[in-house]
């Protein structure tokens, strides 16, 4: 994925309401940017951290700018949590995603379960009657603590709701996957949060040991766009 214009430079001055933070660009210009990250943002928020924005070329839009990068631990992390979907969509249409190729439809956002939507329904054979569906739900990660990739960064009952729905689609005779990308290439595995959200943790165990299969992917993230790249291996033993 390329970012679709120049990314401009500043430094975080602070993040606030959630989705708002304060940036002062290279120009010395202090401008409000969107933050679309509703998480902790546990280690990336720092004051005085280099990021980088995006101009919002909409007109309608309330505000002219969009975060996407913070430089944080001595790595490039992509902290817009609309992104993963999109990176993995385009990694399963490329086959760049072990154990998801080969498919002939991707949609997004379908409707399933009580009242959610999956990211990535994918299916095989016909389009009024598949012969293989495959729910891939997706999670944003950028949290790393002792070299690892962690998630979630705060509680996420909605998360483990989403797990819930999975196993679901599992007993009714469908693949199930867990998708975690990782916005940023310097972890070396993947963990759930254990001290953070331990009802999540619990719950993705159950899921696996369900039938959910889990993925967890690293992303290559420089100032031109980011791309899934490596798998990571998984642990699920708590600490």
């Amino acid at each position: 994925m390329k970012f679709d214009d120049t990314l401009q430079e500043g430094r975080l001055e602070r993040r606030y309401k959630r989705f708002l933070a304060d940036v002062t660009l290279m120009t010395g210009e202090t401008v409000v940017a969107h933050c679309a990250n509703s998480g902790a943002m546990a280690g990336v928020v720092d004051p005085g951290n280099r990021v980088w924005l995006l101009p919002n070329r909409n007109p309608k839009a309330k505000l002219d700018w969009r975060w996407e990068l913070v430089e944080a631990e001595g790595t490039l992390i992509g902290i817009n949590t609309s992104r993963p979907n999109a990176l993995a969509e385009e990694a399963v249409a490329a086959d760049l995603i072990d154990g998801l190729t080969g498919y002939d439809r991707i949609r997004r956002e379908v409707r399933y379960g009580r009242n959610s939507r999956i990211d990535l329904l994918l299916e095989r054979g016909a389009a009024d009657t598949p012969s293989e569906t495959c729910f891939v739900e997706v999670k944003n990660v950028h949290w790393r603590m002792d070299g690892g990739a962690i998630f979630p960064d705060a509680v996420t009952v909605r998360g483990a709701k989403h797990l819930d729905e999975l196993v679901a689609m599992v007993h009714a005779g469908h693949r199930a996957v867990m998708l975690y990308v990782i916005q940023r290439a310097d972890c070396g595995w993947f963990a759930p949060a254990w001290k953070k959200d331990p009802v999540y943790a619990e719950k993705l165990v159950w899921a696996a040991g369900e039938g959910v299969e889990l993925m967890a992917y690293a992303c290559d993230v420089s100032l031109e766009g980011i791309a899934i790249a490596q798998p990571l291996p998984i642990s699920l033993t708590a600490p």
